[in-house]
């Protein structure tokens, strides 16, 4: 059985009750896009959101004409088919229509500048890109430089010269279910990750990975088919649509919120009746924060029915989890681990029932195996650190086209996640470093290594290093220390000014300088500067994800 077998059988059984729900509260309701017959829902009050919906039947019924347009034009079982969309209720249906043709999904960060989604393209070979609005400039830049890619669809109003219509092009397909048989053996998506060296690796899973992810997320939070998931984060990630996954296993309805206002969680929460909420630090830190401050006022939202809180993709600070059981001593809460290597959260888990624990990241996930190891990969002794390892179905198949980088972390069965890590005497694990190099900042990795080339073109820097230091509300925040030439002066303001050319979670948010240290084979010493300028502003931190 795969995971598109559970869709058309929540078609079967469940195909006039609401699958999903998207809500956009900063949309003007005249200039929204109805293009797959969406319902537009009117509310009673003035200051109504958009929101569309979509039955499991209709879900089940744009996944087969997107995959019998995809069929249409030749494609072959395991042709890349790329997504880069931001949030919406097209997002599910065009994934599930890529997995029923046989061809092989490969998200995008909506993120990307045009250099990384070229980047991407080339290294997972797609040759087929669905894209949204949002990235036109974007791909106007590069659209004459991705000879590989064959075709390219819009989902959207008036389509670039250089993309087909896919509105249009769909009205034409059959909506019944494309005669292509799939094993869980086959391979299913291609998401992307990144070493310290800040490349994106290609990650290649199967679709065995895929369905033991929702076993997994459903064992570990129990959805019924009377839950409904509110998710925020974005869907090219594992860890937003592999919790999605409970739902889709238990049949019941599941809310997209394309903002993360405090009011607008509250208010989707209310509306849609939501019982299981997952957040990032940043949004759970500004909700309380809201609260203790009276900007919002509790009393205006029904949250009875809100079960569960769970928070991951980043570090979280067991004072946070406290606070929040204060304000909202009913709920629930988790915490799950993973990697985009281990199909996205789960291999690692708290537990509901482990709140005591809160600090902990756990002990492995359901149908998963974990170990602590040293150098020569034997178990080390409870509360002695070494290298976490996990075994399980949603282990990835490989780096594609990356036999290297694959034998650095697959050995056997385990799956060597570059962590360090120690059990306590009950047999919880808590993270203690990682290895990598790699900056957590608000649940997005951001790759030193990209930002340190940045600032190398300005011509009065010598040298530079970007390290994270512990940041309370976001994880974690990114730090420049830069070396001058001889001679040259500069300020703190010229640099802000001169990295207003990158994308804004990747500006430093501190800057120092000083000398950069390296060692004799010329790699930069990081552990000296993290022990430098990291003294004095650690905070109380558990890493996840």
């Amino acid at each position: 059985m795969i995971i598109t077998d559970y869709l058309e059988r929540n078609a079967r059984l469940y195909g006039q009750e609401i699958s999903l729900v998207e809500i956009n509260p900063s949309e003007e309701r005249d200039q929204a896009e109805t293009w797959w017959e969406f319902n537009l829902i009117e509310s009673a009050a003035q200051d109504a959101p958009y929101r569309r919906e979509m039955t499991w039947k209709d879900f089940d019924r744009k996944a087969n004409r997107f995959s019998n347009l995809l069929l249409s034009r030749g494609v072959k079982k395991g042709t890349k088919v790329a997504v880069l969309l931001m949030n919406c209720i097209e997002w599910l249906p065009i994934y599930f229509g890529i997995l029923k043709s046989g061809c092989i999904a490969v998200p995008m960060n909506f993120r990307y500048a045009s250099d990384e989604i070229k980047y991407c393209l080339d290294l997972a070979d797609v040759e087929i890109l669905v894209f949204g609005p949002e990235f036109i400039s974007r791909m106007d830049a590069i659209s004459n430089e991705i000879p590989n890619v064959k075709m390219l669809f819009f989902v959207g109003n008036n389509a670039p010269d250089y993309a087909e219509d896919c509105i249009s092009l769909m009205s034409f397909c059959s909506s019944s279910a494309p005669p292509i048989a799939l094993t869980e053996e086959d391979d299913a998506a291609i998401y992307f990750s990144s070493g310290t060296t800040g490349f994106p690796k290609a990650i290649l899973h199967k679709h065995r990975a895929l369905l033991h992810s929702c076993m997994t997320e459903q064992n570990h939070h129990s959805q019924t088919r009377e839950d409904v998931f509110l998710c925020i984060p974005p869907l090219y990630h594992t860890g937003a649509k592999m919790h999605w996954f409970g739902s889709l296993l238990s049949g019941s309805k599941a809310v997209l919120l394309r903002g993360v206002k405090p009011e607008w969680i509250l208010r989707a929460v209310t509306e849609e009746q939501c019982t299981i909420v997952w957040l990032l630090v940043p949004w759970a830190q500004d909700l309380l924060d809201a609260i203790s401050t009276n900007r919002v006022d509790l009393s205006r939202y029904r949250l009875d029915q809100w079960r569960l809180m769970h928070v991951g993709a980043q570090p979280v600070p067991p004072s946070l989890i406290r606070r929040w059981l204060e304000v909202f001593p009913h709920h629930q809460y988790d915490t799950n681990y993973g990697l985009s290597e281990s199909i996205g959260p789960g291999c690692v888990h708290l537990g509901v029932e482990n709140t005591h624990k809160v600090g902990a990241i756990g002990k492995p996930g359901y149908g998963w195996e974990a170990k602590i190891v040293d150098e020569q990969g034997n178990p080390v002794k409870s509360g002695d650190v070494g290298e976490l390892i996990v075994k399980g179905d949603g282990v990835m198949t490989c780096y594609y086209k990356n036999p290297e980088a694959t034998a650095e972390v697959l050995k056997g069965d385990w799956l060597f996640t570059g962590d360090m890590a120690k059990e306590d005497e009950d047999g919880f694990i808590y993270l203690v470093d990682r290895k990598k190099d790699v900056v957590i900042s608000g649940g997005e990795n951001i790759y030193p290594v990209q930002i340190e080339d940045f600032l190398r073109t300005n011509p009065k820097i010598k040298d530079v290093a970007v390290i994270g230091l512990p940041d309370a509300r976001l994880g974690e925040i990114t730090a420049a220390i830069i070396a001058l030439k001889d001679g040259e002066i500069c300020t703190e303001a010229e640099i802000d000014e001169f990295c207003k050319a990158l994308p804004r979670y990747k500006r430093p948010k501190k800057i120092f300088f000083d000398n950069v240290p390296r060692n004799p084979t010329g790699k930069i010493e990081k552990p000296v500067l993290r022990e430098k300028y990291c003294h004095g502003r650690l905070v109380e931190v558990q890493i996840t994800g």
